[in-house]
């Protein structure tokens, strides 16, 4: 069975988004997506309301800001605290069996992208990267990552990294059903893009929720 799968999402427990996980939930049934891995900024407070939600629609990530820059992953059954040197955070997650790719390599409006160097060295220890990201202001940057992903035969994973709920489903796969990262590594040797490009006025919304949440103190 192929099942269309989100696989960067943020929801109100991050910092910069409002979105409620029932409006996550209803985007997604609203625009056929199958799965949606929710990859909140540094923190997996959402497994818990997520499974009592909707087990079977939501897989549970997290973007953890390195030192170096930002890493996605899946499948995180344990926090990875933020601003880890890479390899100690990539430990932490291979661990704990889960998926490890990598945020918007090369988008350099963002503080979370890497040095080509910085990346080369983490290379062999990740299971892919984001070879599309919806948000990249430019589209020079996705592409970037794709021909690194192909030069150096690395998967490639898509997301809209959506920070509210219209943006889901702006950058998706089409692939095989999976359960686990062992399921997903295999998954992707067949999966198909589908992605276009977000208003740059998207991060409006971002920057408003961080506003917002500093204006009525929620952390």
């Amino acid at each position: 069975m192929i099942h269309k799968v989100e696989f960067h999402c943020h929801t109100l427990f991050s910092k910069d988004s409002l979105a409620p996980l029932e409006g996550v939930l209803a985007a997604c049934q609203r625009k056929g997506i199958d799965r949606l891995v929710i990859t909140d900024h540094n923190t997996i407070a959402a497994a818990g309301p997520a499974r009592q939600l909707a087990p079977e629609q939501f897989i549970i990530g997290e973007e953890i800001m390195t030192s170096q820059g930002e890493l996605l992953a899946f499948f995180v059954e344990e926090e990875v605290p933020p601003k880890l040197i890479p390899e100690e955070a990539i430990n932490r997650l291979r661990s704990q069996g889960a998926f490890i790719s990598v945020s918007h390599p090369f988008d350099r409006y963002r503080s979370g992208h890497w040095e080509e160097a910085d990346l080369l060295e983490i290379m062999p220890l990740v299971d892919a990267i984001e070879v599309f990201n919806a948000r990249c202001m430019l589209a020079d940057f996705n592409q970037q990552a794709q021909a690194f992903a192909r030069e150096h035969a690395l998967a490639g994973t898509v997301g809209s990294d959506a920070h509210a709920a219209f943006e889901i489903g702006r950058a998706v796969l089409s692939l095989p059903e999976f359960h686990d990262a062992r399921g997903l590594r295999e998954a992707l040797l067949s999966a198909k893009q589908q992605t276009r490009l977000s208003s740059p006025w998207v991060h409006f919304t971002s920057r408003y929720a961080v506003w917002y949440k500093k204006r009525r103190g929620i952390s």
